[in-house]
């Protein structure tokens, strides 16, 4: 359990306490608990928060020293938009990860599989990407999650070991869940706002701030905007940012081969 939970548990135990043996101080403790609450929302729709648990936001510094990055990409697979970008990272010699809502994964097995093939690696992005997933509960997490990983690896043969929740939110009881299925959490280094933007030259510049070894970017080939040529704006970004990776050295690998499995010494 994270030190931030801890003390939460710690300060709803010492409120009832205080409101037990000084039933006059029950509006403090009552506050004290408001307030901690309130905290625990804003730890949850924090994307890169640690507050809730272990969260990676980097590649670890083996992998930076390396120079890798990670190009990371979610909601798909998408049949108009997935082929395209393996295309395009095949020309360039480069390798994603794709962080796949399991049902549509199992809707374009045949599309999940080639992603695979292609040497990229499939991660779980829940089994339906639910809106309310944030507000579930420990049963609730397991099996959205749980569900999402036995359908992955019966579709491309390969266990996933990173998990992205649904816009990155979620609450103090998902970390619990994910140790118990082995599960890093995994956000982002820098995102695009590709499914808001449909201007890819300020999605690239977004993305292009910062961009170092280490790096883990946010795109999406499901659910993405559309450019004004009426494609999706994660191509229009694909090829400036494969190519600045080559100009600076960097090499885009997948998470699969930079981030051991969770527990596992360095």
């Amino acid at each position: 359990m994270p030190p931030f939970v801890q003390g939460s548990v710690a300060l709803h135990v010492a409120a009832a306490g205080a409101a037990l043996a000084w039933p006059a101080a029950w509006p403090w403790a009552l506050a004290a608990v408001v307030l901690n609450h309130a905290a625990l929302s804003a730890a949850g729709l924090w994307p890169r928060s640690a507050l809730l648990g272990p969260n990676v936001c980097w590649l670890p510094a083996a992998a930076a020293a390396r120079g890798e990055v990670a190009i990371t990409i979610d909601d798909g697979p998408d049949p108009e938009v997935t082929p395209a970008v393996l295309d395009l990272l095949a020309e360039h010699g480069a390798h994603a990860t794709f962080f796949c809502i399991a049902r549509q994964a199992q809707q374009h097995a045949a599309l999940t599989r080639r992603i695979v093939a292609a040497g990229h690696s499939v991660q779980n992005h829940s089994l339906q990407h639910r809106h309310n997933f944030s507000l579930l509960g420990p049963a609730g997490f397991r099996k959205e999650i749980g569900d999402a990983q036995a359908l992955l690896a019966d579709v491309t043969g390969v266990l996933p070991h990173c998990f992205r929740a649904p816009a990155g939110l979620r609450n103090p009881l998902l970390d619990p869940v994910l140790h118990q299925l082995g599960l890093h959490l995994v956000s982002w280094s820098r995102r695009g706002y590709d499914t808001r933007r449909s201007d890819a030259q300020a999605v690239w510049q977004r993305l292009d701030q910062g961009l170092a070894g280490g790096s883990i970017l946010l795109l999406h080939d499901g659910h993405a905007q559309r450019t004004a040529a009426g494609q999706a704006v994660l191509l229009e970004v694909l090829p400036p940012l494969l190519q600045r990776l080559q100009q600076r050295g960097l090499k885009p690998v997948t998470l699969a081969t930079a981030l051991p499995p969770r527990g596992a010494q360095p």
